[in-house]
């Protein structure tokens, strides 16, 4: 049994089970779980300094250097140009020839849009690469009648599969990258480890061609014209509404028995009771459970305004309400980053700032759940909120690219600004692979083209970055740093070669592959890379063998979240989209899962001579 560290290493150990107890709860705003983390170093270390084995003193400022980490700037930069890309719609193109091809050959276009995904997510991240076919995929399938769920998750396991082929696939490659040559490994190029990766990839694009969308049940189609889903609405009695004096059977009538009248609310707070004999009134707010396009009929036959919900003239910053005739309702995705997660829709300016009214929401989680008040309704990701509003305003909201928006038309934004958006992002992918530059001055350099030629506006570029992302890389790297100068990940490390010493090697290097898949299961997939790294340099030296495989097991297997809708943002995307369910990811991820592993445990072995 290995010497357990000293008071500071059995301190930080104990920070970190509790912090990967934190990033596991989903209730728990991440971003806010990681500053306490951060908050607890900073304050700890300064307050009882330690000295290293080598006579430095470790300190608060050790642990908040992660700002100023390569890694991190190389990702908040690669976010930017990919924005750009966004805006200027410049893999539209590409968009409209899948489209066409899948009328032609569905077969042949869901290889080709799995190709396309997986390509395109190993250089660009991985949110608009699906935001750009969700839209595809789901027209698709109501002009032929496939279903969605059938081709959705297959698309979004395409984009993680695909990441994990370069360095500047996902954060963590370069993360896990960057870590390892602040460890004295050697650095890695952009490619360093494609081939192991594309071989593995194949495999899983195989089974997620032929075998994933047949173990998938036809789930519910997600459009608003043609969906089942449920909306929590409220529709508002005016003071001339032709409801004013009618019992609620009356109302029921005149929706021909179709209306769900769940309450009714006659001044804030005040409820009555649902007999039909009650008679409404003006003011009165009718809360409703139906689908998008019966609730807009409701609001017509019954002469109350659907839109007048959350008064819009507290909402609109112009302050009138909606205008009949150029008016379309959408379906806007509440996804982990965006300005809607984790709050209520009355206190939330995004609306306000883009001409748009919410009108219902609908919450895959619980869709029995009744709703008082969908102004007072906490959004998580995963929750869909329809909205209302002109069609000029929605398609400015699309281009804005920091939400999701699923409806009817779902146009990509296209400029004259198209091309050169995508000659920046190459540029950017040639110069550092090349190595001419390094990726993280290739990729200052393409935020700077994209900018100073008007292919993205600073707000834009701004709006790319996700707070959360960023918190949690940083506590994530001073979590690592303190559990690496305290000892605590030497004390690990060793807790694993015991257990893996009598094995042969490339089962070592197996095992630490799935541990950490699992890991990224109920905690972010970037501090399970951060701390699983150091982890992997200490086994490896242990056990007397190159670190560079163990390394790329963490790599790996930290990219590999297929368990839960949870896992990735692209999961939850496709979720909300697809009408999935929760064990719908577990029963097609794991043969994905097992796939990965053993493909890539067996390629390390064979490649770095462990058998």
């Amino acid at each position: 049994m290995p010497a357990p560290p000293d008071l500071h290493g059995i301190a930080v150990m104990v920070l970190a089970v509790v912090a990967l107890f934190l990033f596991s709860r989903d209730r728990i705003p991440m971003e806010n779980s990681a500053l306490v983390v951060l908050a607890l170093l900073v304050v700890g270390f300064e307050v009882f300094p330690y000295v290293s084995s080598t006579g430095a003193t470790i300190g608060a400022a050790d642990f908040l250097a992660g700002f100023g980490n390569s890694a991190l700037i190389t990702i908040m930069a690669l976010l930017m140009c990919t924005r750009g890309l966004e805006v200027t719609g410049a893999l539209q193109p590409v968009a409209d020839r899948l489209a066409q091809l899948w009328l032609k050959r569905p077969s042949l276009a869901l290889l080709a849009a799995l190709l396309l995904a997986a390509t395109l997510s190993m250089f660009l991240n991985n949110t608009p690469v699906v935001a750009m076919l969700l839209p595809i995929l789901i027209s698709v399938g109501l002009r032929t009648g496939t279903p969605a769920s059938s081709m959705l998750m297959p698309v979004g396991y395409a984009t993680i599969v695909g990441g994990v082929c370069t360095t500047i696939g996902t954060s963590t490659n370069l993360l896990v990258v960057q870590v390892s040559a602040e460890m004295g490994l050697a650095p890695m190029g952009m490619f360093h480890f494609t081939p192991i990766a594309v071989v593995a990839a194949g495999l899983a694009i195989l089974y997620l061609w032929l075998v994933a969308p047949r173990l998938v049940p036809e789930r519910t189609a997600p459009m608003p014209d043609t969906s089942p889903r449920v909306f929590e609405a409220v529709l508002h009695v005016g003071e001339d509404s032709a409801s004013i004096g009618q019992t609620i059977a009356g109302l029921i009538g005149r929706t021909e028995g179709a209306m769900k009248l769940t309450a009714i609310e006659r001044g804030p707070g005040l409820f009555v009771a649902r007999l039909p004999s009650v008679t409404i009134r003006a003011g009165d707010r009718l809360h409703v459970r139906d689908t998008p396009d019966r609730l807009k009929r409701f609001e017509k036959q019954l002469d109350a305004a659907l839109y007048d919900a959350l008064e819009p003239s507290q909402v609109l910053a112009a302050g009138e309400a909606p205008k009949a005739g150029d008016q379309r309702l959408a379906e806007i995705v509440v996804t982990r980053g965006s300005p809607l997660h984790r709050r209520t829709l009355k206190t939330v300016p995004f609306f306000a700032h883009h001409g748009l009214l919410p009108v219902a929401v609908h919450r895959p989680r619980s869709p029995g759940a009744e709703v008082t008040d969908i102004g007072e309704v906490f959004l998580r990701a995963g929750d869909i909120v329809l909205v209302q509003g002109a069609a000029a305003a929605l398609e400015g909201i699309k281009r804005l690219g920091n939400v999701l928006v699923v409806d009817g038309s779902m146009d990509l934004p296209h400029t004259s600004k198209a091309p050169l958006a995508g000659a920046i992002m190459v540029g950017v992918v040639a110069l550092a692979a090349t190595g001419v530059l390094s990726i993280t001055v290739a990729a200052l350099l393409g935020v700077l083209a994209m900018v100073t030629t008007n292919c993205l506006n600073w707000r834009a570029a701004l709006g790319a970055l996700d707070r959360r992302l960023i918190i949690v890389i940083v506590a994530s790297l001073a979590l690592g740093r303190a559990l690496t100068v305290t000892g605590g990940m030497d004390f690990v490390a060793s807790l694993y070669v015991m257990v893996a010493e009598p094995w042969p090697t490339f089962v070592a290097l197996a095992g630490l592959l799935i541990l950490i898949a699992v890991l990224t299961e109920v905690v972010t997939n970037n501090a399970a890379a951060v701390l699983g790294t150091p982890v992997a340099m200490f086994v490896a030296q242990r056990l007397g063998v190159p670190p560079e495989p163990f390394v790329l097991a963490v790599l790996f297997g930290a990219n590999m979240s297929y368990l839960t809708p949870i896992g990735y943002q692209t999961n939850l995307m496709v979720l909300s989209a697809g009408g999935y369910r929760f064990t719908d990811f577990f029963r097609v991820g794991l043969p994905l899962q097992q796939i990965m592993w053993w493909s890539l445990s067996f390629l390390l072995a064979w490649r770095y001579d462990l058998f």
